[in-house]
């Protein structure tokens, strides 16, 4: 009878594991086990660095960006070159928006939405508009 009692204790506890493995705060900012993104960007850019590909605003006040697809690493941007407001005065800046979506093995400094441990899920960018 003790054997019968404790497998069946045992059995009991195993049963709740995969319940606990659905528990993810969906909905309250907590992104465990889905790709982020898309996450959408904007400012003013210059242009002083050519065209980019897609970026993100880092949660140190910089843009980050990469310029093509095949990049696995972003480049933080000088805060001379890209702007979260529009400049005053004359200038030479243009507007830009897009989105990006993290991909995995990226380098992703200061990223706001992963920590920037590069290991994000997703499938890249590439949502960059100037008007």
């Amino acid at each position: 009878m003790t054997m019968k009692r404790t497998f069946s204790l045992l059995l009991l506890g195993f049963s709740t594991l995969p319940l606990a493995a659905c528990a993810d705060d969906y909905g309250y900012g907590v992104r465990a086990g889905y790709g982020p993104g898309p996450y959408a960007y904007n400012g003013w850019y210059d242009g002083y660095y050519g065209s980019i590909y897609d970026g993100y605003w880092g949660n140190d006040g910089y843009f980050y960006y990469r310029r093509g697809l095949g990049d696995r690493v972003y480049i933080r941007g000088d805060r001379g070159h890209f702007m979260r407001e529009a400049p005053r005065g004359p200038h030479n800046f243009q507007p830009f928006h897009g989105s990006m979506s993290p991909g995995e093995r990226m380098q992703m400094p200061h990223f706001p939405g992963g920590g920037g441990s590069g290991r994000q899920g997703g499938g890249g960018g590439g949502g960059h508009r100037h008007r």
